[in-house]
């Protein structure tokens, strides 16, 4: 009698889960709802379920929890390295295998939001000793935990190399890209009296949109009636809005705050373009989204972006914050409709590479490897 294959016991351990939105949150209920399909017991732990205790108790309840389920797996599965030092602790203490996912530098993302950190992330990984001990002390956590670790995973060659540059070794990390499941939208454009530019993303210095704002009249110059709408919500909402009015913009660039998905969908599949000048994003989730949807992108040959946008084949790539590059790229796809819509249709067949049954069989040979 041949006896079925034993399965591994996975613990997954999370900053946030669902009903708690964010890229963590759904990669862990993809993997807690998928992988018993590839021969996985799957058990999650979230620093999320503690909300409503203080701070100190959070992180204490949180660590018992992943502690008490790590003598269940076999391997232990950290979605974050500042939060995975509980999870590491964990594992080490029971004898598990610890694997880590890595999808950014949090002690770049918090230091250019609270301690003045102003390098861009490619000259932050290499050159972070010269900030206060804040920036240290989170940057020591990350690199003591990914060190540690037995494997990594990263969504993106760019953000690999990143963990490369903490001093990590490069054969121990492993690049599987992030499934995407192409929603039911109608690509259909609906007729407008005027053209509009559309971003969107979290409201922070490095996404660049207070140039895309100083830009409009020059491309209103060209192409008379656009407009350019910006969503999404974050500290610079103010200091944008103060920039609207300095550049009198007010008629034609708007600020939508934040969106349900619907509705953003809606916004990107009815506009002209779509412009991410942002210089950074380590595999970005949102040009998946506009990629599918069929409108044009434009966006900066930063972090993971040239991964997914091929230069004049699904998109268009320039420099952060050069305005000539953007003016010029705009008014090419502005300018030439037929061009535009074999950018969006290649973009649409590039999608599809990023499959959830490419990524769990991915992951899953990962796992068990």
């Amino acid at each position: 009698m041949l006896l079925a294959p034993r399965k591994y016991k996975l613990l997954i351990a999370t900053g946030i889960f669902p009903p708690q939105v964010g890229g963590p949150a759904t990669y862990s209920k993809l993997l807690l709802d998928k992988l018993p399909e590839k021969g996985f017991d799957v058990k999650v732990e979230s620093y999320g379920w503690t909300e409503g205790y203080p701070k100190l108790l959070r992180y204490i309840i949180f660590s018992l929890r992943v502690l008490k389920n790590s003598f269940w797996a076999d391997i232990v599965y950290a979605q974050d390295p500042v939060f995975g030092l509980a999870v590491l602790c964990a594992a080490k203490l029971t004898g598990r295998r610890f694997y880590l996912k890595i999808v950014g530098d949090y002690a770049w993302e918090q230091g250019t939001q609270r301690f003045g950190v102003k390098d861009f992330l490619d000259e932050f990984s290499v050159n972070y000793g010269k900030y206060n001990w804040r920036v240290r002390f989170l940057k020591k956590v990350q690199k003591f935990v990914a060190d540690r670790a037995d494997r990594i995973v990263t969504p993106s060659q760019y953000l690999k190399n990143i963990v490369s540059n903490w001093g990590v070794k490069a054969n121990k990390i492993t690049v599987i890209y992030n499934s995407f499941n192409i929603p039911a939208i109608n690509v259909s454009k609906t007729q407008k009296s005027h053209r509009t530019i559309i971003s969107a993303g979290r409201l922070v210095p490095w996404k660049g949109f207070e140039t895309l704002i100083e830009l409009m009249p020059e491309i209103r110059k060209e192409f008379g009636e656009v407009k350019l709408t910006i969503a999404g919500d974050g500290p610079d909402k103010e200091r944008l809005e103060r920039r609207i009015k300095e550049t009198a913009s007010q008629d034609f660039v708007h600020l939508l705050g934040q969106l349900t998905q619907d509705k953003l969908f809606k916004h990107i599949q009815e506009s002209d373009a779509f412009i991410l000048n942002t210089a950074y994003e380590g595999f970005s989730h949102q040009l998946l989204e506009v990629m599918a949807i069929g409108t044009p992108i434009v966006t900066t040959k930063v972090g993971g972006n040239p991964e997914l946008i091929d230069n004049e084949e699904n998109g268009l790539l320039v420099s952060y914050n050069n305005k000539d590059e953007l003016k010029k790229t705009i008014s090419k796809v502005l300018n030439d409709r037929e061009f535009a819509s074999g950018l969006a249709s290649s973009a649409r067949n590039k999608v599809k590479q990023f499959s959830e049954e490419k990524m769990l069989n991915q992951l899953s040979v990962f796992l068990m490897a």
